[in-house]
């Protein structure tokens, strides 16, 4: 088994049982009930798998165990974020790259490590001295191959083979998306992210408008799938709180129920990272825009993570109506984006033939797995339940649509097909359903 010799594992106390820690304390009453509300809803709903210390990486925006539907969502917002900052070819080129996870080159003195927890257990188990033991295991921490905690280094070594694919032309970019290791604030141990990563090589005299531009279109790329857009916003970080070879920071934040925490980070980091990775040959690194001059970079981070966690906060709907006389019922809703929701539609069927009604939902349900389409079998499932609860259930799913197949279908092709957001139902020919659906996708991911 390998691990982190610079990782703790121990168990990490629930969120609940530590909120004035991360300063969740200080938020309203109603904020706290809608953290639980959605940690429930994320467990039964199958977005993060069940159990405390998931839980609480969930919260702070770490890597956890996804469920079906949460590992459904990240890859929606990683393909978005991908076409985001890949497409607009008039901002200059961006090429994808993809560098090790672990490697054995550019160590760090105080870099993680893989260490093979039976070795340490063989030093710490023989009779040495002290001395003789600390010397050992300096030893093995000399040997082992370093674990990345960001992806800026990987692309900043990848510039020299990439530069003949542009030209030597400035402006591009190098993007990448994969897991890193971070420091976990106030535990000592590091975590794992999915990090998103555009490294942008400029000229020296454009590298703060370019970052003004990024900034601009990383917010506003945010808010584009929000529910509330005003959660999100960006701020310029403090001089003092400036990292490394920065000359200046923004930051992308979202509004939390215990205060903003961050999603991206943008970095104007001049040339000195550059130089340093390529042992100063200037000559290798020189582009050309106007003149020639080794470029600058803008380094563009993201924790994806953090960003699934963000968005389904932004997403839950509590919303209360009134059934009979004065009952009051709670319908929560999970509102996301038609581009992110993990289940387009699901497929149910209505009183009829159960053997016929069962074959056009299979026969539906692989006409949209073969156009992409998540679908939702509903029609499979063994447990008896009501209309109601069935509606109840895909709402806090976030489905988008669901279509009920019945003997009209059989009579005459009519489906019913009810929205999510409008909780219309209306009456559909089931030839018309796919087109419907990658109309109705196609035309929210282009607004």
């Amino acid at each position: 088994m390998m691990m982190m010799w610079a990782r703790c594992v121990r168990r990490v106390p629930s969120r609940f049982s530590s909120l004035s820690r991360r300063g969740c304390s200080s938020a309203p009453t109603d904020g706290l009930d809608r953290l639980r509300s959605l940690l429930q809803l994320c467990v039964d709903r199958h977005y993060v798998s069940p159990g405390e210390t998931n839980a609480d990486l969930f919260q702070r925006g770490l890597s956890c165990s996804y469920g079906p539907l949460g590992t459904e969502l990240r890859r929606n917002l990683l393909e978005q974020w991908w076409h985001s900052v890949t497409t607009g070819r008039a901002r200059g080129q961006v090429l994808g790259i993809s560098t090790l996870y672990v490697s054995q080159e550019e160590r760090a003195a105080d870099g993680l490590r893989l260490v093979e927890c039976e070795h340490i257990k063989q030093i710490l188990d023989r009779q040495e001295s002290k001395e003789e033991i600390i010397q050992e295991i300096k030893m093995l921490l000399e040997r082992s191959p370093e674990v990345r905690t960001n992806l800026l280094t990987g692309a900043l070594q990848q510039l020299v083979p990439s530069l003949e694919l542009v030209n030597r032309k400035l402006p591009f970019g190098l993007a990448e998306t994969g897991l890193c290791f971070q420091p976990s604030a106030g535990s000592g141990c590091s975590a794992e992210i999915t990090q998103t990563s555009l490294v942008w090589f400029c000229s020296p005299r454009t590298s703060s408008q370019w970052l003004d531009h990024w900034t601009r279109q990383r917010l506003k790329w945010w808010k584009k799938f929000a529910l509330s857009p005003s959660d999100f916003s960006s701020s310029e970080v403090p001089e003092q709180e400036l990292e490394g070879a920065a000359s200046r920071g923004v930051r992308i934040l979202y509004n939390f129920p215990w205060g903003s925490e961050t999603l991206e980070t943008l970095w104007s980091r001049g040339n000195a990272e550059l130089l340093h990775v390529h042992k100063g040959a200037r000559s290798k690194l020189q582009c050309r825009d106007g003149q020639k001059s080794v470029p600058h970079v803008v380094w563009i981070s993201g924790n994806m993570d953090r960003g699934v966690t963000a968005f389904l906060f932004n997403s839950l709907q509590q919303l209360k109506r009134e059934e009979g006389r004065q009952k009051l019922q709670q319908r929560k809703v999970l509102k996301l984006h038609p581009v992110l929701a993990p289940v387009k539609v699901a497929l149910n069927i209505g009183r009829g033939a159960t053997m016929e009604l069962r074959q056009v939902c299979g026969g539906l349900l692989q006409e949209f797995l073969e156009a992409k389409i998540f679908t939702w079998p509903g029609y499979l499932e063994t447990v008896p339940t009501s209309a109601e609860q069935q509606i109840a259930k895909y709402d806090e799913m976030g489905v988008l649509f669901s279509v009920v197949i019945s003997d009209n279908t059989l009579e005459n092709g009519l489906v019913q097909v009810r929205s999510r957001d409008t909780t219309i139902r209306e009456t559909m020919h089931i030839s018309e359903i796919r087109k419907f659906l990658s109309r109705y996708i196609s035309a929210a991911e282009n607004i």
